[in-house]
């Protein structure tokens, strides 16, 4: 037998001799006491809540609650507690472009050195009260992030509960990054192209761990033109419907009308982006239960790279547009998941897209904090998160003062709580 072989089977047979990995810490029941609770709906002052286990157990005014033998008691004066808020669109296998831009990031930084800021990324994002994030897509470090989740899953390393994309769909010559027609070089996404490479690509893509797929419904062929859709409707109906096979949602990249279009008819869960979109394709969109994600703080901080000094002269032609397509969505009634596009700007700064939504959008505080917590585990179909109910996962957070009238209460950090767990800051 070859060695490689030998070696597999003494793995495979060696069972519980072999060193395991450290447990995470066993949860104990625990019975929190702030001064409100925000169920994922409603503020509730005077409520409490006990865990037992990674679960709720019960939630209600604090007078009703008892706290069980053994279990441990907070008291939280001064605190709103909340479900543990949910990224909608982060890359943790990235990091702000002003400190590196993108093509340096995939091209000269190697796996280790990006895992290993990964690592920093995820723990900054638990830390900041984000207990569930969707990470979508690798950029050119493959499958690091489902690593990145199996790590976190099994309490080597501190971070959320991931939902990962892996390397992401783009069509061949659509992506980058581009240097030379001399030079191929490490893609930040995989291309595929027609029924067969399609297949193949959403199925290993699942294979090896995926989640979700996502898709660049759109992009610039060339780096000095404007978005144009990449993938026919025929494209983008095959990657759905074998990903929604496979139990698996599509996401779409997309800031054209015509490709905002084509993923809402093929049946994708979000639309990431959305710059470009108008009232009619909005409404396209809610009718057919198709969300967007904005990702208004990602734009707001690549104008700022590029020079532009927040509240002083004329705003960027992007900005500008940004805020059509908003007031267009809004209009149109779509329904909106938050989520800020983490990693263009720093991890652990999530709640940049909240405030931008709230002070600058339209939005209510109230959207804005049922968005984070129960509108992203319904879009998202995570059914066991979100809300403060029992049965529901214990995965909690509290804060100083009340998001309700000021969402940058959610700043203010002072537990978070991961399967009943208290998270080490």
């Amino acid at each position: 037998m070859r060695p490689i072989l030998l070696l597999i089977a003494f793995l495979l047979t060696a069972g519980p001799t072999l060193a395991q990995p450290s447990a995470a810490p066993a949860p104990v029941a625990l019975l929190l006491r702030p001064a409100a609770v925000f169920d994922g709906e409603t503020l509730h002052p005077g409520w409490a809540v006990l865990t037992e286990g990674d679960k709720i157990k019960a939630v209600g005014p604090a007078a009703q609650l008892t706290a069980p033998a053994g279990a441990r008691v907070l008291e939280l004066p001064g605190l709103t507690l909340l479900p543990g808020l949910i990224e909608g669109h982060s890359h943790l296998l990235l990091h702000p472009y002003n400190e590196t831009p993108w093509n340096d990031q995939v091209l000269l930084e190697s796996q280790a050195l990006r895992v290993a800021r990964a690592t920093a990324h995820a723990r900054a994002t638990l830390a900041a009260g984000f207990t569930t994030a969707r990470d979508l897509g690798s950029e050119g470090a493959g499958y690091a992030d489902v690593g990145l989740k199996q790590a976190i899953e099994q309490g080597l390393i501190p971070g959320p509960r991931l939902l990962v994309a892996t390397r992401a769909l783009v069509a061949t010559g659509s992506y980058g990054p581009k240097l030379s027609a001399d030079v191929d070089v490490l893609q930040g996404a995989q291309e595929a192209d027609g029924v067969d490479g399609l297949l193949r690509a959403v199925r290993e893509q699942i294979g090896k761990g995926a989640d979700i797929i996502k898709v660049y419904a759109d992009y610039r062929w060339g780096p000095n033109e404007p978005s144009r859709p990449t993938f026919s409707q025929d494209e983008l109906n095959l990657i759905v419907q074998t990903a929604r096979n496979a139990g698996r949602p599509v996401v779409a990249h997309a800031s054209t009308p015509e490709g905002m279009r084509r993923a809402t008819l093929a049946g994708v869960q979000t639309i990431e982006h959305g710059d470009g979109g108008t009232l009619e394709v909005f409404k396209l969109m809610k009718q057919r239960g198709v969300a967007l994600c904005p990702t208004v703080a990602a734009g707001d901080a690549i104008a700022q790279y590029r020079g532009w000094q927040k509240g002083t002269g004329a705003e960027p032609d992007r900005i500008q547009q940004k805020r059509l397509s908003m007031k267009a969505a809004l209009q149109s009634g779509v329904e909106l998941a938050i989520g800020g596009d983490v990693g263009v700007f720093t991890h652990g700064d999530n709640l940049r897209e909240a405030e931008l939504l709230v002070r600058e959008y339209g939005l209510t505080r109230l959207q804005v904090l049922r968005g984070l917590t129960s509108t992203n585990a319904r879009l998202f179909q995570l059914p066991d998160r979100g809300q403060l109910k029992p049965g529901l996962l214990a995965d909690l957070v509290a804060v100083s003062g009340d998001p309700t009238q000021d969402i940058s209460a959610l700043r203010q950090v002072k537990l978070v709580v991961k399967g009943g767990v208290v998270v080490d800051k």
